[in-house]
């Protein structure tokens, strides 16, 4: 419910939810990859040999070029569709950490400076060549001669060295870099697959229009009009076995209501936009055939200002903390479906594992407690004034200003519970509405008090949870970077450039262990619900969705995935 206007991309850009976990392992073939089923919410099952569907009809990606340039180049700025052609390495489920093996079977890193992927065999690009390691080790030295392809930064020193080579041998591929490149795995696990005899003649290759695309996914364009895409299942797909949907229909994009009477009539078999309160708009009408699944997909948190008095102030903001009724926010902002977040920093309880020893998942989310916040403000020597309103601790008047962004229904309704809080805390605050672009501009000035704000939940912590406190990432004049709050502190700057530079997965633990007690003893921000990767879905022509009870698919950004396990019901 981010705002009035409903996000309604497919499978929008993967970057901020499949974060990589860069380990010393080979993938593990899981049973889904080998064909295993998963149960739909209507408890259908989608088997490999299950029933063909003969159509399904989602809404037009919200990236998609949709009467304008025919294009389907998955590098150019708005490709028709960006998920059912070009094929990646590897799928990472950014709710679980699993990952499936895709055009790479699996992979081995030699130290933190070597990467070497196992190519899979028996693959066919659409015009029926060959698809080989060659191909993958074209697409990444491409991206060395035209940067703006390099979407996972092989060849540069963000997030890790950059690297020295890609060469391919045999059906491997092998990465060598100059230094320390565990943290970007997840870019090399998401960067699309080119054919080499195709894009070595086009020249810069996020120029090219490519009309007739030959792609190694499940479809092959069928027709387009200029507003209805149509794409046909590929007989000679690698794993065709899996692929149960004879036609896949991409067409209009939708707002909230226009989303909710498509979908009750039938006209739209999947929807990954907001709707608001889909239990009585959507599911009420048929329980049978309609259903929906908000994953957690991060945290939406309570931002202060680090560098100004008194939020710098470590006890302030415990205090402050237990102020904030997060079952209210849930109510106001998500119909009850989100539920109050970990002060963790992680996404609980899918990764209760990572928590230290002595933590469990219900002792990190912090109660509304407006007694025991009063308690710890006037312990840290904030002090009531005549008006009923704390002060500084000179007796300056204390005043916060929250700023949110107008037309986003859900940060204002937290705001307002938000503020709620703080008033009852003995807090002179006020929300104010600006721009979501002014909102931007006081992130990368820091001219701001309190806000919400978002916490990365993927499965790289360095670049989540330690990009959220690391003092190296703070906004600039011109880019919003994680830490937008400010926090600064030696031992977690190191902690974080340890973490980043380990494939160790207990040296991984170790480290996120240290970011948590920084999250649970210094408040650098207070978590507050979980934020949501949403899809909502019909079970009368496809069984097989992920669910919260069996969550194999982030539900959005693994739409390959999910595409694997459908079947008719």
């Amino acid at each position: 419910m981010r705002s009035t206007r409903a996000v309604v991309a497919v499978a929008l850009a993967a970057a901020l939810t499949l974060t990589g976990c860069a380990g010393s392992r080979v993938a593990n073939q899981n049973a889904k990859e080998n064909g295993g089923g998963a149960t739909g919410a209507a408890g259908g099952s989608a088997q490999a040999g299950g029933g063909m569907i003969p159509q399904l009809n989602f809404p037009a990606e919200a990236d998609a070029s949709v009467g304008n340039l025919v294009n389907y180049n998955p590098y150019s700025p708005k490709p028709l569709t960006s998920t059912w052609l070009y094929e990646p390495l590897m799928i990472q489920n950014g709710i679980t950490c699993d990952i499936t093996p895709w055009l790479a079977t699996g992979y081995k890193w030699e130290g933190s400076e070597k990467l070497t992927f196992d190519i899979r065999p028996g693959v066919k690009w659409t015009d029926g060549q060959d698809f080989t390691a060659k191909d993958v080790a074209f697409t990444f030295n491409l991206a060395k001669k035209y940067p703006a392809l390099d979407s996972g930064g092989v060849w540069n020193d963000t997030f890790g060295k950059k690297a020295k080579e890609v060469v391919a041998k045999d059906n491997q591929v092998v990465f060598t870099f100059t230094g320390n490149a565990a943290p970007k795995f997840q870019g090399i696990l998401l960067q699309k697959i080119l054919p080499e005899h195709i894009y070595s003649k086009v020249g810069d290759p996020t120029k090219y229009v490519d009309k007739e695309p030959v792609s190694t996914g499940p479809f092959k364009v069928g027709s387009y009009n200029g507003r209805r895409l149509e794409l046909v299942r590929r007989d000679d797909y690698w794993q065709a076995d899996k692929i149960k949907v004879q036609k896949l229909v991409l067409e209009g994009t939708y707002e909230a209501p226009q989303a909710a009477a498509k979908l009750s009539a039938g006209g739209l078999d999947a929807y990954w936009g907001e709707i608001p309160n889909p239990q009585k708009t959507f599911v009420d009408k048929d329980p049978q055939t309609n259903h929906f699944w908000y994953a957690a997909d991060g945290i939406n948190v309570l931002t202060l200002n680090l560098t100004k008095a008194p939020y710098n102030d470590p006890k302030f903001r415990e205090g402050l903390s237990y102020a904030m009724d997060k079952d209210q926010m849930s109510l106001k902002a998500t119909y009850n479906i989100m539920k109050p977040a970990s002060q963790s920093g992680l996404k609980m309880p899918l990764m209760a594992k990572m928590l230290p020893d002595g933590m469990t998942p219900e002792s990190t989310v912090l109660p509304y407690d407006v007694n025991k916040a009063n308690q710890l403000l006037d312990a840290a020597g904030y002090a009531k004034g005549a008006d009923g309103f704390r002060t500084n601790k000179d007796g300056s008047p204390l005043e916060v200003k929250f700023s949110v962004q107008a037309g986003w229904i859900d940060f204002q309704a937290m705001a307002d519970v938000i503020v709620a809080g703080m008033k009852a805390a003995g807090l002179n605050a006020k929300v104010v509405q600006s721009a979501p672009e002014s909102v931007d501009q006081q992130k990368k000035s820091g001219d701001f008090d309190a806000m919400i704000e978002y916490l990365l939940g993927g499965c790289d912590f360095a670049r989540g949870l330690g990009g959220k406190l690391t003092s190296t990432n703070f906004p600039t004049k011109t880019d919003v970077k994680s830490n937008v709050q400010r926090f600064k502190d030696a031992a977690t700057d190191k902690t974080v450039a340890d973490l980043a530079g380990t494939i160790d997965p207990d040296q991984q633990k170790k480290y996120v262990d240290q970011l948590v007690n920084t999250m649970m003893t210094q408040y650098p921000v207070t978590s507050l619900i979980y934020a949501p990767a949403r899809i909502i879905f019909r079970t009368d022509h496809a069984v097989g969705w992920p669910t919260e009870q069996d969550p194999y698919a982030h539900p959005y950004a693994d739409n390959l995935v999910i595409m694997t396990h459908l079947s008719a019901p």
